[in-house]
């Protein structure tokens, strides 16, 4: 079992990788920004943010109800320093293809955890009264106890 699989959500979110005012020009604007909120929580090195992209530009990470789970490529994972999730809010929403998307959480996870945290994440946000909460939150403190909830 690896971290991702049992570690709370809630644990491996940095204070400093929750931003919730965040404006965003495109999609690649906001996959850079989440991927710099996880790297400013010293959870990555710099090259994961590339990975995270050339995933975005593969295969969107748009879940549903707003939310899109922007990660690293497999090969990215070596640039994980240790598991962790950041939350970033769009109030003003970001054009995502088809989409938009009003909070990304961005996942950087060792070996194939991103795959445990992606699961717990998605069953979690697929019920919308979960995902209208978390992208109604106005402070780190209610994105805390929002991911201490989680189950999934």
């Amino acid at each position: 079992m690896t971290d991702a699989d049992s570690t709370p959500l809630a644990a491996l979110l940095d204070e400093r990788s929750i931003r919730l005012d965040a404006t965003a020009r495109d999609r690649d604007d906001a996959v850079a920004q989440v991927g710099q909120a996880l790297l400013d929580a010293g959870a990555i090195d710099p090259d994961y943010i590339a990975s995270m992209l050339q995933r975005e530009r593969t295969v969107s990470t748009y879940l549903g109800e707003g939310v899109a789970i922007p990660h690293g490529m497999l090969a990215g994972s070596r640039s994980v320093k240790h598991d962790a999730i950041a939350v970033l809010r769009f109030p003003n929403a970001v054009d995502w293809g088809d989409e938009r998307v009003l909070v990304c959480i961005g996942i950087a996870a060792t070996g194939n955890g991103h795959i445990a945290l992606l699961a717990r994440l998605a069953t979690m946000l697929l019920d919308p009264a979960v995902a209208e909460r978390l992208r109604a939150v106005e402070s780190a403190k209610e994105v805390y106890a929002l991911l201490g909830t989680a189950t999934g």
